[in-house]
């Protein structure tokens, strides 16, 4: 038996399944050889417990690949014990956060097993997790200055260049996540009478109405005009894509990959640093308004955080008044 930790994942054996939304999923070896009790839960925990398409896909990913390693170890279902569990998360070389994704993933999952009398007892329920304390959010921050110089260097002469410019304001100006953003319909963006309101559709399908502020407004309206989408059907995307480099709209919705990659090209064409990101909008905004005094419980309330906790990772106040004690260290 191969005593390397790492496995090839396309040698193991699968089968291929499609999803509700046509993507192909994997069956694991080790559920369609266990009998349609396995075969049964696997897809209850896949499309019936996981509703959050992102949840789902890291969840499923997660599981296939363990399963796939206990299969290239030949271990059955009903064998895998602590043991297993633990030793396969001493091989992964993820970050500790990635880590603790893939054990909660295989806890819920071996619940569902047990639950469906295909094993006995849940072999990832007593493994223990990296301990991880996050003290500071990693997603670097865009400075206010860089920000407006990036806002600034778009051509705005066609409608391509009002479209980012609308994008990247709105990630700026709701520090809403960039698949918020990419979810956005046209009936998202209304009049209520005394102002302008995006409508975004968070995770866990949550919705939050964020109020567009004056020069918002002019980005987003200035691109609908351009584009003709003044009077398009409710229903359709709000930003869309190009045919290649025509300048022409297509039907087509930006997917959230096709906004990162934009920002990105607009970031590199600013010279700004490359290691910017969509999220570092959301990281300024927080910041940006924690410094001035707001509350952090509006803020929370801005950024759609659960917990004022997980606002607290994006504040990086406490990061520049360190970088101030670096610069006057004296030797």
């Amino acid at each position: 038996m191969d005593d390397d930790p790492r496995i090839n994942l396309p040698a193991i054996r699968h089968e291929l399944e499609l999803d509700a939304d046509g993507a192909a999923g994997v069956v694991p070896t080790l559920i369609s050889s266990s009998g349609p009790a396995a075969r049964f839960a696997w897809e209850e925990f896949i499309y019936g417990r996981l509703r959050n398409p992102h949840t789902r896909r890291n969840y499923r990913h997660a599981v296939a690949r363990f399963l796939a390693w206990c299969d290239g170890r030949s271990v059955a279902l009903a064998q895998i014990a602590p043991r297993d569990v633990g030793q396969y998360l001493d091989s992964l070389e993820f970050a500790p956060a990635t880590k603790k994704l893939h054990l909660a993933a295989l806890r819920h999952f071996f619940d569902q097993l047990v639950n469906r009398h295909v094993i006995i007892l849940n072999p990832a329920a007593t493994v223990r997790g990296e301990r991880l304390q996050i003290v500071e959010g990693r997603t670097p921050e865009i400075s206010v200055k860089q920000a407006r110089n990036l806002l600034g260097s778009i051509d705005t002469s066609h409608v391509v260049g009002l479209r980012d410019r609308a994008i990247i304001g709105i990630l700026i100006y709701t520090a809403a996540r960039v698949g918020a953003v990419a979810q956005l319909r046209r009936t998202d963006y209304y009049d209520t009478g005394d102002q302008h309101c995006l409508r975004f559709t968070e995770k866990g399908t949550k919705s939050r109405e964020i109020p567009v502020r004056h020069d918002l407004r002019g980005f987003i309206a200035a691109y609908l005009q351009a584009g003709g989408l003044e009077y398009s059907d409710k229903s359709t995307s709000l930003f869309r894509t190009t045919v290649r480099r025509t300048k022409q709209l297509t039907h087509n919705a930006m997917t959230p990959g096709d906004m990162t990659r934009m920002v990105k090209r607009r970031m590199r064409d600013a010279r700004l640093p490359t290691r910017l990101s969509p999220h570092s909008f959301r990281v300024a905004t927080i910041t940006d308004l924690l410094s001035q005094g707001v509350p952090l419980e509006d803020v929370q309330l801005l950024a759609g955080h659960a917990d004022p906790r997980t606002t607290r990772l994006y504040d990086r106040r406490n990061q520049q008044v360190t970088r101030n004690i670096v610069e006057r260290i004296s030797i």
